[in-house]
């Protein structure tokens, strides 16, 4: 598994379109392995089998998956810096954004960024990264008008997928004048239709009210020689300082609806929507 990794890494590290692509795909092809269950006997793969010739192997349940000797070895790997694909993919979205907006370089962006959600969700303690302000700020980034809808779309996937039960980490957010960020592109005229819908869902997942995180939490060892350049944003001012990690608490609905009433109208509509609906399975006292 780490000579795959390995290879898939050097691919990530190029600067070369095709490689990346390549690499992205090595990686993609590892995970399906991981998450994805098998079939053995001729009959399943028949029936597995989908109009097209091509095989649709359902994923694993939860239970067999953390006792996969595989997928537990893969989990282990990710504890390190050397072998962790999360800062990877972070690191291949940095050069990416440097390139500049054209057809191509977006698709591998989302590309990257659709990985980069799912090594979060697999390996949930590779949210902790977001946790500063250098990876923070380059999600925000890719939140500027001037990047295409669908890299928009999937970058605030994946920030809900970073925030997801991370406290600390939406303090981050919040620090950074993250909020300013999603609310300026939901009233910018030219934001798509689609886009403006995601940001929706983000502040509905947003308003929520927050669980103190378990007391014993893994953590991801960064390194201390990785350096990213500063921010687009960052270099204008635009954002504040990001407070340390674990200095503030947990937040109520009401917290955050004051918050967020900084920036939009009418939030207390979307606080009352919040209540009715209960998305996500929220319960409010």
């Amino acid at each position: 598994m780490e000579n795959l990794l390995s290879l898939s890494f050097d691919y990530l590290a190029s600067f070369d379109g095709v490689k990346i692509r390549k690499g992205l795909r090595q990686l993609e092809g590892l995970l399906a392995q991981l998450c994805l269950s098998r079939t053995t006997t001729a009959a399943e793969r028949r029936k597995s089998m989908a109009p097209d010739g091509v095989s649709k192997s359902g994923p694993k349940d939860l239970a067999s998956l953390s006792e996969d000797p595989a997928f537990r070895e893969f989990f282990k790997l990710q504890e390190g810096f050397e072998w962790n694909v999360a800062i990877r993919l972070i690191s291949c979205l940095e050069r990416l954004l440097g390139k500049g907006s054209n057809g191509q370089n977006d698709l591998l962006l989302v590309s990257t960024l659709d990985l980069l959600r799912g090594i979060l969700l697999i390996h949930p303690p590779s949210r902790a990264l977001f946790a500063r302000e250098i990876y923070m700020n380059l999600l925000l980034d890719l939140l500027d008008p001037s990047s295409c809808p669908a890299v928009q779309s999937s970058a605030v996937l994946t920030l809900v997928t970073a925030l997801l039960d991370q406290p600390n980490i939406t303090r981050c957010f919040e620090n950074l004048d993250g909020l300013l960020t999603v609310t300026s592109l939901f009233k910018n005229r030219a934001t798509s239709r689609e886009v403006k819908l995601k940001l929706v869902e983000f502040l509905y997942f947003y308003l929520m009210p927050e669980t103190p995180p378990h007391a014993a939490r893994d953590t991801v060892d960064v390194g201390g020689g990785l350096q990213r350049s500063p921010s687009k944003a960052s270099k204008l001012g635009s954002r504040g300082q990001s407070k340390s990690e674990g200095e503030e608490g947990t937040r109520t609905t009401d917290e955050k609806q004051r918050l967020l009433g900084r920036y939009l109208n009418n939030v207390e509509d979307l606080v009352e929507d919040l209540k009715e609906t209960a998305p996500f399975g929220a319960s409010f006292g």
